[in-house]
């Protein structure tokens, strides 16, 4: 294992970052951590690295030099950098900027990185949203009126309490059975059966699904 954090720690991609969101995930995260060509972002934003993990094929030749003594390289080309970087970080979460606002097919391959690695929290930050992978149990203190979708990448069941349109009974399924543009009544408590169920809010509620978080309880590791 490469980065080891009690706390959160904040993971850079090659995606669109801004300042706010820098500021916003440095409130919880006590290190940082880029994946490849997101070492860019630390640059440009200022901001001291642990590590830059990836097989650093995106890493411009200045940033490498600059975060020459916090280079690992991960040479194998099976997975995406986010993936190699995510693997090799053990903390109760991690906050990922630069993975979801940018190329859509970029967005999915970061979600099946979340499916991949249940067991390692890490909750995607986007221009409009925040993305998770349901944990097996969550309470989101949201406000009445909050957007909250739920999309299933795999059949499995949610009960709900606090959203307009209960989930109890339903048998999700990306093919049949989707639960998107929900709205919270307040309060949202949710119970997934398995790890296959993205959560995603609006990019103002960051602060409150932090907390949310790391009060859950997280999938055990995948057999492989």
């Amino acid at each position: 294992m490469i980065v080891q954090s009690r706390d959160p720690v904040l993971l850079f991609g090659g995606s669109h970052v801004s300042r706010t969101d820098v500021e916003d995930a440095l409130i919880h995260a006590k290190q940082a951590v880029a994946a490849d060509g997101g070492a860019r972002h630390a640059a440009e934003y200022g901001v001291e690295l642990t590590a830059v993990i990836g097989d650093m094929d995106s890493i411009s030749p200045e940033n490498a030099a600059t975060f020459a003594q916090k280079l690992h390289k991960v040479a194998e080309q099976e997975t995406t950098d986010f993936d190699k970087a995510l693997r090799q970080i053990s903390a109760p979460l991690v906050i990922g900027l630069g993975f979801s606002g940018g190329r859509f097919d970029h967005a999915l391959a970061a979600m099946h990185v979340l499916l991949r690695h249940p067991d390692r929290p890490c909750l995607l930050v986007g221009g409009e949203t925040i993305t998770v992978l349901a944990p097996p149990v969550i309470t989101v203190p949201v406000e009445a009126g909050t957007d909250v979708s739920l999309f299933p990448f795999a059949p499995c069941s949610c009960t709900s309490e606090g959203l307009e349109w209960p989930t109890e009974g339903l048998a999700f399924d990306p093919l049949s059975q989707i639960g998107t543009s929900n709205i919270a009544n307040g309060p949202v408590t949710l119970s997934v059966n398995q790890p296959a169920m993205m959560l995603i809010l609006p990019r103002a509620a960051l602060d409150i699904m932090v907390t949310a978080l790391l009060s859950a309880g997280r999938w055990p590791a995948p057999v492989r």
